[in-house]
């Protein structure tokens, strides 16, 4: 019942919205509305668990089986002056992962769940736009919105290192034609509740010389407890560099890189132990357009858990992925991946549950449908 509930809930928001049509205007003349659904078949060769308990996967979780991985929905009202506004909500399976600290999304389901990943105001000033209420980190290259990545499965990054979404305000400030800067202070890593003394700080810079480079860079660093997800416990302090280096080689071939360096005083680490957490990564894309409906990305990552903090396993993981994509029409895209992930510790749980591996062998199937 509960989940025939949230679904009811959620149909409740999209179906009214996409039935605006053109009449959206009537709203207002910079009201917008937009979203999409996700699905997906995974297959897992061995478990979708480390042997720490932790899932291997960010949002592939899916062993062997389909997935309804987000439906989602943006009402937004954005003037380029003045105050605006915008709520983003997602359902699926993926909204049990994004979802805050302090916010209950499951109704009583593992499978089904609502989040409210982007709630905020924003008043735009010239070259100034600040945004308060909840919103979405600036760290990685991967995003939440599976419509905007190339690849279906999350980089090791976007899951292990990074943070998903933020509580608190963010001023953007855009100084010329190519740098723009950054600043914000919030409750800490997906947190809707403050449950450190201290705030997190971000401070971020964008600098696009030309249209072949770009590179952005944001530093936060702020409370938080030993544990996460925890509102007691020792407080201590975060911190994570994150920067991504982009080059557009020609107009059908791109490359990009992500490296992260993150730490965190009086963690409790994977052997129990309370003491400092390092974790770092490094992750690259290869992304090529062979024509208006083919496109492949090729990811290669490393990532090191020195402590076991992130992963609960003090591991050095990579992984390779490649994927196919095809656009039939305009607004959806199909997908196939095969992904090889290895550690040098025995990490990943057999599919039998039985016993452990240093590799973990997937394949996936993914497709997606924007409106808008």
């Amino acid at each position: 019942m509960k989940k025939l509930h949230a679904a009811l809930i959620f149909t409740g928001i999209i179906l009214p919205v996409v039935a605006m049509g053109d009449q959206a205007s009537i709203l207002s003349n910079s009201f917008k509305y937009a979203g999409y659904l996700d699905g997906s078949f995974n297959y897992l060769v061995r478990s979708n668990r480390f042997t720490s308990g932790t899932f291997d996967r960010v949002f592939d979780l899916e062993p062997n089986g389909f997935t309804l991985q987000q439906a989602a929905i943006t009402l937004s009202d954005q003037p380029t002056e003045g105050f605006g506004a915008l709520v983003n909500i997602i359902g699926g399976r993926d909204a049990n992962t994004v979802a805050a600290y302090g916010w209950n999304p499951y109704f009583g389901s593992q499978t089904l769940a609502l989040d409210p990943t982007q709630v905020y105001i924003q008043y735009v000033y010239h070259a100034l736009t600040v945004i308060a209420g909840k919103f979405v980190e600036t760290a990685g290259e991967e995003v939440i919105d599976p419509t905007q990545n190339t690849n279906f499965s999350r980089a090791i990054l976007d899951g292990y290192a990074e943070p998903f979404t933020f509580m608190g305000v963010r001023g953007t400030y855009t100084l010329n034609d190519k740098i723009s800067l950054l600043a914000g202070v919030n409750n800490g890593w997906d947190n809707i509740r403050d449950t450190s003394r201290r705030k997190t700080a971000e401070l971020g810079v964008t600098y696009i010389p030309n249209t072949l480079f770009s590179v952005a860079t944001v530093f936060y660093s702020g409370g938080q407890r030993a544990t996460d997800r925890a509102a007691t416990g020792r407080e201590s302090i975060r911190n994570l560099l994150d920067i991504i280096a982009t080059y557009n080689a020609t107009n059908k071939l791109t490359f990009i890189a992500n490296y992260d360096y993150g730490n965190q005083t009086l963690a409790t680490l994977a052997s129990t132990q309370v003491g400092e957490a390092v974790w770092q990564g490094l992750a690259g894309y290869a992304n090529y357009k062979l024509n208006d409906q083919w496109r492949t990305s090729l990811r290669g990552e490393v990532f090191g858990d020195r402590n076991g903090y992130r992963t609960g396993l003090n591991q050095c993981w990579k992984e390779l992925t490649i994927t196919f994509a095809y656009a039939p029409i305009k607004n959806v895209e199909l997908r196939a991946e095969t992904r090889h992930d290895f550690s040098n510790a025995s990490a990943f749980v057999n599919g039998n549950g039985h016993g452990s591996n240093h590799n973990q062998q997937s394949y996936g199937l993914e497709g997606y449908y924007k409106f808008g």
